[in-house]
Parts: C-alpha cells; structure tokens; sequence
C-alpha cells in the first residue's frame, strides 16, 4: 500500500521516509533470494560461501578483527562467488538456525582461489568449540546509518556553516558569488569552458555546480579547480558515489604532484594507490609499533578463549580472557585514533566515497570545501554526508546520464531517485556552468547526444572531429572503418525477443550472433580485441554475449558497468522486438545516453526499428542515423 505524503512532512523526513523505503527493498530481495535456496543452492548461486573454517587471526587499522577463512576440507578451491574484495557480508554460525542466532557484519579485506579475509569492526564472537561457518553478501547498512545521521544533522542545523548550506541547497536563501580575478591556470591545456568553470566555481561562497556531459574532461577541471584551491592556502574533501571514481581523482591529483590521502577500506582502493590510503600511512607511522603490540597481546588471549578443551573450563574463564583483550584492543584504537586524526589534518586534500565517511575522524576536523564528482549518480541522503563537514560545496557530474539506482518503485515514485545535483538545477540554473567540449568520439556519434539533451552545445575537439577506425595503426580499410556509425535495423527478419530463463530479463540470440558476427569483422580489419566493446542494456544478453565470446578479451557490460569507460569501437544491442512496440528498460533514455555516447571511432547499434520507434527518443535516432547514411538493413548482411 503506498504511503501518502505527509502534509507536515518536511524535506529531510521525505528523504528519510524514502531512505527507508529502499532499504527494506533491498532487504527484501536478499532474503527472497537466499530463502527460497538451500545452503548449496545460496553457494552455487555465487551469493554465499559455507562450510568455513577460521584459518587465521589478526588485526587491522581502526580496530579492525581479520578473519581469514577456508574450506573445512584444506584440500578445496572456493567455489565461484561474487564475494569480492570489498563486498559487504554477514557472517554466521552454521547449524543455529534461530532467528535470533548472532551474525556479524564485515567487509572482504582479501580473497584468493582458496581463501577469504574479513574485516569486522564488531568482534565475532562464538561459543561452539569447533564453529563452521557460512558468509553471505549484504546490503551495506553502514552506509545507509550515516545517511540517516547526515539528514538529521543537516534538519537539526541551527545558528551554524551548515544551516546557511541547508537553506541555500533548499532554495530558501539565494547563494552569493564573489568576483574574483580569473586564476592562472597550472593545466595550460584547459579550453575556455573548462577555465571558466573553475573561475565560477571558485568564486562560490556557498555552491556552484559543474555540468560535465560525456567526454568533457570533467576529472581534469575538478583536478584543476583543486589545485586552484590548494595554491590559496586552503583544504578540499574529495568525494564521489563509487571507488572508481575516487580512486580516478586520486591517481590525477598524485601525478600532479598534490598532497592527498584517500580514505576508505584498502580493499576497496585501487592496489597502485593503497601506499596512499590512510590505513598504509597510519601503519608507518612509528606509534603505531604500541598499538600492534596491544593488539597482539589482545588476539592471543582471544585465542586461548577459543581453544578446545578436553575438560570444559571454568565458564567465567573465557569470559575474563575477553574481556582482558577488549580492553587491550580498546587502548590500541586510541592510538590508533591519535595517530590518524594528525594524519588527516596535515593534508591539503583528502579522498573518500560519499558514504564512506566515518563521523569520528571528522569531528574535529573542517574542509574549505567539499568536491563532489558523480553527483548526479548519488541519492540526495548520502550527499548530506560530506557537506556537514565543509564551508562551500561544488557538485559535479551529468544528470543526463545514469540516475542514482533505485529498487523501491514506492521510493521511485516519491522522487529518490532524483539527486540533489539534478533538484538543484530545476530551482536555479544559474548555479551551473557547462563544459562544451568533448575529447572523446567523432561528431557523427557525438551530435545525437549533443541534439537531444544538450540543445546542440557539444563541440568535438579537432583532435577526435573526424577521427575513424581506418586511421589506426594495423586497421585497414573498409566499409566498416571508413564511417563512424552504423544502424543495423532487424525488422522484419523475425529477430524476436525472448525471455530469460527463470528471471526477469530479456535476451535476442539471433541478433547476439549478428554482433559476434560484427565482432569477427573488426577483428579481420586489423582492430584489436581490446579495443571493442559490447554493451547491452539487458543482464540476460550480456550473459548470452560473454559465454559466446568467452574465449576473446572483448569487454562485455550492461549500461551501468561501462559508466564513465570508452573504446575505439563499441557495439550497442538493443534487444528489444516484439509486436507490440513495448520497449521496456529502454524507456530509460539517459541510460541510453550513456550507451551511445562510450565509443570514440566507431558505434554499431543493433534493434529492430519497428519496435523501438513506438517510443520518440528511438523515431528521432532512426531518422537521425538516416540522415548521415549510417542506417542498414540486416537483410544487407
């Protein structure tokens, strides 16, 4: 039953309200997908690891309990999982089947063919003598309580930095903008649009919002504003909704030259930037050697704890033992939080995800301004999270591409998947400046784009203009890599659509052999694997692709995992054909924004036209690839 909009309800109890709502979504499909499988099944399914066995014991940074686990039988591999490094999991006893059997919640620190590494800032701990145990993937609820905190902080705001941010971003009071001297740039390369950018965004007293479509440089203007603020003497917290984004600005502002410490679990960093993380610097740093030793001291006693005994013990024993190795534990945090708290305020700029944010390290501690790239994929909740700890605010992104992702229609319906970036902009325009040029793709590929969502502004750079597979080293040519496009329309050849299999999504296995077919073609005018990329919005066709090309190093992803990636030729399949002009997901025309917008020489889209032109957006890029000859019929094939 829909819950009905409070009429007293105000902005921060709406998010909250629908914050909730997507948490019991998520909650929901977890359990409907692990209950009605068993133990195997879960494991087979690659949601879950069972019958473990604790191998190893140590300690990490922040308190942090590292439980290494096997196999019973030392003799096995792990099976397939997707329990990766940084996966969120649950950890429970296997045979205490009540509801109220304690679990614990942690974090994959590391992982090999025959082994997995977790860390838990709550201690497990267990009574049975000989434990087997089984971890399963998990929503991230840490996460989701620092966006319940964040609201409540920025609702609760009164007489402070963080109220007047408040009212700005809610549109009660108007933001000011200071004239400032244009900045001489370190990056002599920026275009106009870029420079003027970073002079706008500087001369912000409260927020200003950079709008970077796709291939703009939107990373190298945020690297440039940074640095613009750094030469004044002033901090900057880095922030994004996803590692890879991060840890992207991070691998920039070092080879700039910039002090900068990213934040956030190691295993969720890039390996070639971890000797940056605040974990590695924290470990160096010569008071810490107290710390290990306590901790130590701390894990032996639990292990006595643990240890078998022929004749049960005293049952006070165990007891005592863990208690005495708490508090042990408890003084080596305070070093630790000694040590980590003069490590962060030395830095000039510091690097984390949005919600990765832990409110102990900043509760001292205030940034000139905050920096949010991807702001445009992030729910509006998690974006109160580093604004509580800044004076000025600059977001980042394109609301034109990926939305944040959400599972509750019920939240979608009340607006959650709207970001703050995206609210923003429908207030007050004028808090944004748009950068024009694209550094990516050819201006035939470009220009659709550029027509429907950017009234017409995209420029392509001289550099890409007119750049074609052809021209590459090793790449002949032919009438494949002479033209930028090609719209290979299946209608009419019964290319039918059908569903998958014991799941909701959609697959097309006539038109997945006209793509490998496509594939063979490129790969025979010279192109390297690796340089090809298939994207489809439906999982189910792009697990059909990936288990037809298993064989090649060609990068197969659905929409939302080729975000923010490019490659000289990319393959769009459309999927959808059927009678009925329905056209499902594809509805979803940023999504496909994206799609069209990764491939720099050379884009194929594949669909039947009779379909997909039920919908406008689809009629407009069918005429659109006709005007410029790029238009074929798959009876041409």
């Amino acid at each position: 039953m829909n819950t009905p909009l409070r009429i007293s309800e105000d902005h921060f109890q709406r998010l909250a309200r629908l914050l909730e709502l997507e948490a019991e979504a998520e909650k929901q499909e977890t359990i409907r997908s692990l209950e009605k499988l068993s133990p195997a099944e879960a494991e087979a399914s690659g949601n879950s690891l069972i019958n473990l066995v604790i191998r190893e014991e140590d300690s990490g940074m922040g308190g942090r309990t590292l439980l290494t686990f096997s196999k019973r039988n030392e003799n096995l591999q792990l099976p397939y999982t997707r329990i990766g490094n940084g996966s969120p999991v649950i950890l429970s006893e296997e045979g205490l089947h009540t509801k109220d059997a304690p679990s614990w919640r942690g974090i994959v620190s590391r992982s090999h063919k025959d082994m997995i590494q977790v860390a838990f800032t709550q201690e497990p701990e267990w009574d049975s003598d000989r434990p087997t145990f089984r971890l399963d993937r998990s929503t991230d609820e840490i996460s989701r309580q620092r966006q319940r905190l964040a609201l409540e902080t920025a609702r609760g705001a009164k007489g402070t930095r963080l109220s007047v941010l408040r009212d700005v971003l809610l549109g009660k009071q108007n933001p000011v903008f200071n004239k400032l001297e244009f900045p001489v740039p370190f990056n002599k390369k920026l275009n106009d649009s870029q420079n003027q950018a970073v002079a706008f965004a500087l001369s912000a007293e409260d927020v200003a919002i950079i709008h970077g479509p796709p291939g703009t440089g939107k990373t190298t203007t945020l690297v440039e504003l940074m640095r613009q603020i750094v030469r004044g003497g002033q901090s900057v917290l880095a922030v994004a909704a996803s590692n890879l984004a991060v840890d992207n600005m991070l691998e920039r502002l070092i080879d700039a030259g910039e002090n900068v410490i990213r934040l956030g679990h190691p295993a969720r960093v890039t390996p070639a930037l971890r000797t940056h993380t605040l974990d590695e610097l924290a470990e160096i740093h010569p008071d810490m050697k107290l710390a290990r030793k306590l901790t130590r001291d701390a894990h032996s006693l639990r292990k006595q704890a643990s240890k078998y005994f022929r004749v049960k013990p005293d049952p006070n024993l165990r007891h005592s033992l863990r208690e005495e190795a708490k508090q042990l534990l408890n003084e080596a945090r305070q070093i630790e939080d000694s040590v980590t708290e003069r490590i962060i305020s030395n830095a000039r700029i510091v690097c984390a995800t949005a919600t990765g944010l832990d409110s102990d390290f900043f509760m001292r501690r205030k940034f000139d301004w905050c920096i949010m790239d991807e702001a445009s994929q992030s729910v509006e909740p998690s974006a109160w999270i580093p604004i509580q700890y800044a004076n000025r605010l600059v977001l980042t992104g394109d609301h034109f591409q990926l939305p944040p992702t959400i599972i509750s229609p019920e939240a979608i319906r009340g607006g959650f998947d709207i970001s703050m970036m995206e609210r923003l902009l429908n207030i007050n325009s004028g808090l944004s400046r748009l950068l024009n040029v694209q550094y990516r793709m050819h201006q035939d590929i470009m220009k659709f784009s550029s027509d429907v969502f950017y009234e017409s502004s995209l420029q392509a750079d001289e550099s890409v203009r007119t750049a074609l597979l052809a021209e590459l080293p090793a790449v002949s040519s032919s009438p494949l890599t002479d033209c930028p496009i090609h719209f290979i329309d299946t209608a009419g050849a019964s290319y039918d659509e059908e569903q998958e299999p014991d799941g909701d999504s959609k697959l097309n296995p006539l038109e997945a052999e006209l793509v490998i077919k496509k594939v063979h073609e490129l790969l025979e005018c010279g192109l390297a694997a690796e340089q090809i990329a298939i994207i489809s919005p439906y999982s189910a066709q792009v697990k059909l692709l990936r288990e037809k090309l298993k064989h090649m190093d060609i990068e197969i992803d659905s929409v939302d995992g080729f975000q923010g990636r490019e490659k000289e030729a990319v393959i769009v399949s459309l999927v959808r054909s059927n009678r009925d002009g329905e056209v499902g997901f594809l509805a979803d025309t940023r999504r496909m924004n994206v799609a069209l917008t990764r491939a720099r020489r050379k884009l194929i889209v594949i669909g039947d036209s009779a379909t997909i032109t039920s919908h406008g957006f689809y009629q407009r890029m069918v005429e659109y690839f006709e005007s410029i000859g790029a238009y074929h019929s798959v009876w041409e094939e």
